[in-house]
Parts: C-alpha cells; structure tokens; sequence
C-alpha cells in the first residue's frame, strides 16, 4: 500500500543527507507532534489547498510511502482523525520515516 506525505523540498533534500525524514507537517518536527503527517491518494490534494497553499509547487515534492517497508521496519502506521474530534481519517506513521521507504517522490507540477 503507498500513502502520501508532501514534504518542502528543502526538508526532503535535508532528510537524503541524513538517511531519514522527521517533519511531521510544515514547520513541526515528529518529536512535536509525535507522528509524520501522511495522507491516502484522494486527500492529498486537499492537504496541499489547506496548508501549502501560498506555496509554488515547485518548492514541494510529494512522497510515495511504501507502508510494508514501514511495517517491516516495526514503524507502526495508524488510521487516525485528521483534527480532534474529526471523522476523516489520515494515516500517521508512528516514527521516522527511513528514506528507501520512500518509492517515488514527484514534483508537483508533473501530476496527473
């Protein structure tokens, strides 16, 4: 299964030098939220519209996650409420997220 995270493009890069990713949402860290943001293929977009409006879609990329590679590291990825008390749920991966984990990333501008 691939889930989506939309990363800026320096936050990504940064994460290549090092090995792994630890921005749970723009301008939080996994240790301040406690997960990484992620979201399924029809939420995305929406994810984009609501917080990353005011940016080019050149300074994002967003990430294809493989959730078994995850799954196979013991990094647990949980289906939860998007906001308190919401009904939509947005999977959350409970740790750092390994870079080979990531099995595409895309720039914006090339989506279909």
């Amino acid at each position: 299964m691939i889930i989506h995270h939309l990363a800026l493009r320096t936050d990504w890069d940064a994460a290549l030098a090092i090995g792994e990713y630890r921005v749970s949402t723009r301008g939080l860290t996994l240790e301040q939220v406690g997960f990484l943001h992620a979201s399924t293929p029809a939420q995305w977009p929406v994810v984009r519209e609501r917080f990353y409006a005011d940016l080019d879609d050149a300074e994002l990329v967003l990430l294809d996650i493989d959730v078994g590679v995850l799954t196979a590291r013991g990094i647990e990825v949980v289906e939860e409420p998007g906001e308190p008390g919401g009904s939509e749920l947005f999977p959350h991966i409970r740790g750092a997220l390994p870079c080979d984990a990531v099995v595409a990333t895309r720039r914006l501008s090339d989506r279909a």
